[in-house]
């Protein structure tokens, strides 16, 4: 059910709500990104031929984070950086009372959970573009190789597998994150992951599906991404 501003202001105060948190874009990139991560890590350590799949992978991938750097501009109300980025003072402020029990909620990203997010993409981007330049020595070079040198390829290689260790300690985090919520703070956050949906008592808005603006979005995402790999 998804509840509109109007409907929002006929609701009783303190009353909850079912509120849409994450729209369908978020969603389905959260999801992609999971398998996606998963099958780059997966065929880099098979190499050999697989190493067609993990390039074809890292497209993808880079073509979802430039997708979620945009839609975090123009995305749905809990999906746009805006909503979620904050200070070191509010990140500070929200790790002091993190264990208390009046510690105040937040219906999107807490403001930990949003420089987590920010720090994600940033490490995923930087593995998807160093990829493009990388080499193995042996069979597999990345698709703007010729564009560099051979120790700039080298080095950006080195990068990049160094960079693959962060972003496993960062997904490492994020899990137990999750189940840190799920555990101690008995708040599911995977459930609205799956369905967009929290159930919420405070004054906030639903975020809105705006799927024809994600769809142009991504297009141009992906057109971009193979223009510049082809």
């Amino acid at each position: 059910m998804n509840f509109s501003e109007s409907d929002a202001s006929k609701t009783p105060p303190g009353s909850t709500r079912t509120l849409l948190v994450w729209d369908l874009p978020t969603r389905l990139f959260h999801w992609l990104l999971v398998i996606l991560v998963l099958t780059s890590f997966v065929t880099g350590e098979l190499g050999g031929l697989w190493m067609r799949y993990h390039k074809l992978s890292g497209y993808c991938i880079l073509g979802l984070i430039v997708f979620r750097l945009a839609w975090g501009f123009v995305g749905g109300q809990h999906a746009r950086f805006s909503a979620f980025v904050r200070g070191p003072g509010a990140v500070l402020h929200y790790a002091r009372n993190l264990l208390r029990p009046d510690a105040p909620g937040y219906i999107g990203h807490n403001p930990m959970g949003g420089w987590s997010v920010l720090a994600m993409l940033f490490a995923l981007l930087v593995q998807a573009a160093t990829g493009l330049f990388a080499n193995d020595d042996i069979l597999t070079e990345g698709p703007l190789y010729p564009w560099v040198s051979k120790a700039t390829s080298d080095l950006l290689t080195r990068i990049h597998l160094l960079n693959q260790g962060l972003i496993l300690a960062l997904a490492a985090v994020h899990v137990m994150a999750i189940l840190f919520y799920l555990v101690i703070k008995h708040e599911n956050l995977i459930r609205p992951m799956f369905t967009g949906h929290k159930s919420w008592a405070g004054e906030e808005q639903a975020s809105a599906n705006r799927l024809a603006r994600a769809l142009l979005i991504a297009g141009l995402s992906a057109t971009g991404v193979y223009l510049l790999v082809r």
